[in-house]
């Protein structure tokens, strides 16, 4: 086991969990992930074993039929399988930030009927905030929920759905303003939306009526899992799927969900330096210029030095971040500084590889061209690093208010 990146106080049982899912990435993701992600391949065979493992389940309570772990364990599997390929994060990413959502916020007739199910990775979550003329101000989304007996109608173009192919239940939040007047509308937007619960089948065009997924975005990086879009026109849902039974609370439950999404992304990020770290500390060592192995320049030396001190710096937040979760307190500030330490120093990290590999970190022949493009997903997902310094700011002048 590598030195940089450990965890202390973990009990037997998360040891074991991530000595199988090291062994699996190491043995499954990594000899095939460059080829799958050139090919755009959606990694089935991968999922199918993650499945087998009980990944889907892992912080879905036992009662459902999950393992119950905590969001630390979970951070920990999402940094070793995102060393093997940050695709496969992400397809459980989605899901685990619905089945939380679920958990925390569901009725009980809502975690009855789902939880079980995705436990045991038969149902795949996805969930939706972004539209195509907004990304991080969700205050301004414009897709509609409006009552009709004892069902709501759904119109409206949701964007930048991750598993929103392969998925068969997707959260989607929606503005429905009903028990509010226009002017309270307006004047609090968080409080005018609601996440749907909505089912659908797997696939790509009209997947149940009034919901359309028009097919995959093509991307620069993160491949293999499918980005898409999603098209409401009359979609039909009852009342009895608007998460927690109550209109107007959707706001909250998303933020809830995405510092739980925040923590993933720092985790990947962690996930993500350690492989370039890896590949650039083992290539250092091969190659050869001036009668000896580039590790033994100080040049390269130096880099080694900041790409590891980097790495272990973002472990060290994700972990915290992960932590503060768990015990139930308020985590948006660690998850925010987690979030963009970790996504920027992986982007550094990567480059520093990169430029240890030389011409050949420029070939697809080699490992890290795919961490390269990779990387910069990170610095976007779940809230830009400007909005997580956004989030950070706001929150120290909370804690550190002048009194005057």
């Amino acid at each position: 086991m590598a030195r940089l990146a450990q965890t202390a106080g973990l009990t037997d049982i998360q040891q074991e969990i991530l000595s199988t899912v090291r062994d699996f990435v190491d043995k499954e993701i990594i000899p095939v992930a460059t080829e799958l992600e050139h090919r755009d391949e959606y990694p089935q065979r991968i999922v199918d074993g993650l499945k087998e493992l009980g990944l889907f389940g892992l912080m879905i309570p036992e009662e459902y039929g999950g393992l119950g772990e905590s969001l630390l364990t979970y951070a920990l599997c999402v940094e070793e399988i995102a060393r093997g390929w940050m695709s496969v994060s992400g397809i459980i990413n989605t899901h685990f930030i619905v089945a939380y959502m679920l958990k925390q916020h569901g009725t009980q007739e809502q975690k009855d009927h789902f939880l079980p199910r995705m436990a045991a990775g038969d149902i795949r979550g996805a969930f939706s905030m972004s539209e195509p003329a907004l990304g991080s101000d969700v205050s301004a989304i414009t897709s509609k929920a409006v009552k009709d007996g004892e069902e709501y109608v759904l119109n409206g173009q949701k964007m930048w759905l991750t598993n929103g192919g392969t998925s068969s239940l997707v959260a989607v939040l929606v503005r429905s303003d009903e028990g509010l007047t226009p002017e309270e509308a307006a004047a609090k937007p968080h409080k005018s939306m609601t996440t749907f619960l909505v089912e659908k089948e797997p696939g790509f065009g009209e997947v149940r009526p009034g919901l359309t997924i028009p097919g995959k975005i093509d991307k620069m990086g993160y491949k293999g899992v499918d980005t898409t879009e999603l098209i409401m026109d009359g979609l039909r849902i009852p009342a009895n799927r608007v998460l927690g039974g109550v209109t107007g609370r959707g706001f909250y439950q998303m933020m809830d969900g995405v510092e739980v999404g925040r923590v993933n992304v720092a985790a990947r990020g962690c996930g993500v330096a350690q492989r370039a770290f890896e590949l650039g500390v083992s290539y250092a060592q091969q190659r050869h210029t001036f009668g000896k192995p580039i590790a033994q320049h100080q040049a390269i030396q130096f880099k080694l030095a900041e790409m590891a001190t980097k790495v272990e710096a973002a472990h060290a937040m994700m972990v915290n971040a992960a932590r503060k979760k768990d015990s139930g307190e308020r985590n948006d500030l660690e998850a925010g500084m987690a979030k963009y330490l970790a996504s920027e120093y992986c982007k550094e990290v990567v480059e520093d590889a990169f430029r240890i590999h030389g011409g050949y970190g420029f070939s697809k022949e080699y490992e890290i061209e795919r961490l390269y493009r990779e990387a910069p997903m990170l610095l976007i997902g779940e809230g830009t690093a400007e909005i997580q310094k956004m989030i950070i700011g706001r929150r120290l002048l909370e804690e550190y208010r002048f009194q005057g």
